[in-house]
């Protein structure tokens, strides 16, 4: 709760948020109800032959047990040098009582109290959407110990132990596969429907649903460490950080609450020197009440809140209201190719030998001198062949290929135009056209071929793509492939502006001038893609579950490798933006209304407390709106012509 609006200084713990998810165990809603039945007893009282005293002491008791949901807290901050929206209450309950309307305070504090209750049961509701994600993981968990099987809570689990996964059981933490295969359902943690196939030496996440296989799984954190404490951790840890309008509605109601008290004070006095003392001191009172900027001060917290922790149900992780606020306004998106609109899986799909090469001895070459590298190009390589000579003085040089050694002659393998093609040009033009990215291989200055690997483009690229531009989004591609390749599969996903032959600063530039124009998003690994990330106005990490660089580093991060979480969570943030604006817009329209009518006696305190109290809760369940999320995967309009002619 914003310092402006709130009572209470301390920080609400896991366990309180856990007991207001019901709505009887919120303690304002408590004492606010008792408090009612009190207030509701004095005016049957009231209606019988019963002496004054009697009523008085009930509406007096009401009014003590409403008040302490929210003097005491007053008190605290006071000593702090801190005032609030509790403070303004508490000054009008007490001058109610002085001027005689103990029935009115206590009306007042019952409402106030109920508005408050019902702000921090929103609040925990909306929280515990995030923190549901920890109920994924099962209550207890087998591990293999001692050549037995021994049931151990998921707490117990250290680095080491082996867990055994039963068909239809959830994977306790983070871990490998030591046996087994299965398919893996983690729809709960990326949004993603599809099975994942996973076997030995893949690596599985906490609160995956196991298949139809046994799996033995070889622990690698602990239970507070796994996925989904990591994800809770950060997203909490991360709410601290404000977005604009969170910071202007903080701003307007912590500089209104001291221009509140100076003004009633002066209603008061020059009123009371110009008319009747009691009659203005009254309205100074309803002013007060009037101009609590509460509804203001929620305005945003309660609907970043929503947002964020649906989102996260959905597979999409966002680092606070900064990040929300900011994804809300971009208009302009730089995608990187490799892992981001492709699989990341690049295989090998022509040879082409150079006369009196052969096939073997151009992969056998390739595969010695890519023997030591993890280069996604290097995998491709190596998966064709099984073939690996031993080659020497193995050297990187950047930018251009690698060089060896191979009995004792020099070989290289490279990009064209390091190595040049000479016979095979044309066959390395058609490779590059036809999007694949070609290397050439070397020995001792004569060409021993070519070899085209390709990363395909994912299956979903072109339809987002086109559901990205159909909502008004710019789309720009960056890679550090050569300009034909990436032109070849920008042409298959619908893109018209490509950025290619880039290294890392280069698409941090290319970023930082796009951004000049229109807010911008980079959607990237999280990694490799750091300085664009970095430099854009929201960075996106792509497939970042279990990443723990793509998830510290990223603004926003998809869990999941489905590219149809992107329109999914742009759409999220920009309605998440608009009812952030429009609960700002009506809590300060509401005090521009009230003001006046206070001031001039139209509304007397009842009557503006109710007004106010109402407005909150309007507010709240507006906010409580940007708690639903489209995780649903939905299907863009038909691709048009152009893109059906770049998949033929």
């Amino acid at each position: 709760m914003s310092d402006a609006c709130g009572c209470s200084d301390e920080a609400e713990s896991p366990e309180g948020e856990e007991e207001a998810v019901s709505l009887w165990r919120v303690g304002e809603i408590r004492a606010a109800l008792l408090a009612a039945v009190v207030l509701l007893a004095g005016w049957l009282v009231s209606r019988t032959a019963a002496p004054e005293w009697a009523v008085l002491g009930l509406e007096g008791l009401a009014l003590v047990i409403a008040a302490t949901t929210f003097v005491p807290g007053t008190i605290r901050r006071l000593l702090k040098g801190k005032i609030g929206v509790g403070t303004l209450m508490t000054i009008a309950a007490v001058g109610a009582v002085i001027l005689g309307q103990v029935e009115e305070a206590a009306m007042l504090a019952i409402l106030y109290s109920i508005s408050e209750g019902l702000e921090e049961y929103s609040l925990a509701r909306t929280r515990r959407g995030l923190r549901a994600l920890l109920d994924l993981v099962p209550t207890e968990a087998t591990v293999v110990r001692g050549g037995e099987h021994v049931s151990v809570a998921p707490s117990d689990l250290i680095i080491g132990d082996v867990l055994l996964v039963r068909p239809g059981e959830r994977i306790a933490t983070d871990g490998v596969i030591r046996t087994g295969t299965t398919a893996l359902d983690v729809s709960a943690l990326t949004g993603e429907s599809v099975p994942v196939e996973a076997g030995p030496g893949a690596r599985v996440m906490a609160g995956s649903i196991n298949g139809n296989g046994v799996l033995e799984v070889a622990v690698t954190t602990t239970s507070e460490d796994n996925s989904l404490a990591r994800i809770v951790h950060i997203v909490e840890a991360e709410q601290a950080r404000k977005g604009g309008g969170q910071r202007l509605a903080d701003a307007i109601a912590s500089k209104l609450v001291p221009g509140i008290l100076i003004a009633a004070a002066l209603i008061a006095v020059i009123g009371s020197l110009a008319g009747d003392p009691v009659l203005w001191i009254e309205r100074a009172l309803v002013v007060l009440v009037a101009a609590s900027p509460c509804a203001l001060a929620i305005s945003v917290p309660v609907t970043v809140v929503a947002a964020v922790g649906a989102a996260s149900k959905g597979g999409v992780l966002i680092k606070g209201g900064a990040a929300l606020e900011e994804l809300g306004k971009i208009r302009a998106l730089a995608l990187d190719k490799t892992g981001t609109l492709t699989a990341n899986k690049p295989a090998v799909v022509e040879v082409a030998p150079a006369p009196g090469r052969t096939r073997d001895e151009l992969l056998a070459v390739a595969a010695g001198l890519e023997a030591r590298s993890e280069h996604p190009l290097a995998r491709a390589i190596l998966a064709a062949t099984t073939d690996r000579p031993e080659i020497s003085d193995v050297t990187a040089v950047t930018g251009a290929g690698i060089t060896g050694t191979f009995k004792g002659r020099q070989v290289r393998l490279g990009r064209p135009g390091w190595i040049e093609a000479g016979s095979l040009a044309a066959h390395v033009a058609r490779m590059q056209e036809q999007g694949a990215t070609a290397v050439l291989v070397e020995e001792a200055g004569s060409l021993l071929g070519a070899i085209a690997v390709r990363d395909e483009l994912r299956p979903e690229a072109a339809a987002v793509v086109h559901a990205l531009t159909r909502d008004g989004y710019t789309v720009a591609m960056l890679t550090g492939d050569n300009e034909r390749t990436a032109r070849a599969l920008a042409s298959q996903a619908g893109i018209l502006d490509v950025h290619a032959d880039l290294r890392p600063e280069d698409k941090a530039t290319i970023v930082r001038d796009l951004s000049s124009r229109r807010p911008v998003a980079m959607v990237g690994d999280g990694v490799n893609d750091a300085p664009a990330l970095a430099t854009a106005n929201v960075g996106i990490a792509m497939g970042a579950m279990g990443a723990d660089v793509a998830i510290e580093t990223a603004d926003v991060a998809l869990m999941g490798n489905d590219l149809h979480h992107l329109p999914q969570v742009l759409s999220h943030a920009r309605r998440t933006r608009v009812i952030m604006w429009q609960n700002v817009a009506f809590s300060l329209a509401l005090i521009g209304v009230l003001i006046p009518l206070a001031l001039f006696g139209v509304l007397g305190l009842a009557a503006v407390v109710l007004v106010h109290e109402v407005a909150e809760v309007f507010v709240i369940a507006n906010g409580v709106r940007a708690g639903r999320y489209a995780a649903s995967i939905t299907q863009p309009a038909s691709p048009t012509p152009a893109q059906e002619r770049a998949h033929v």
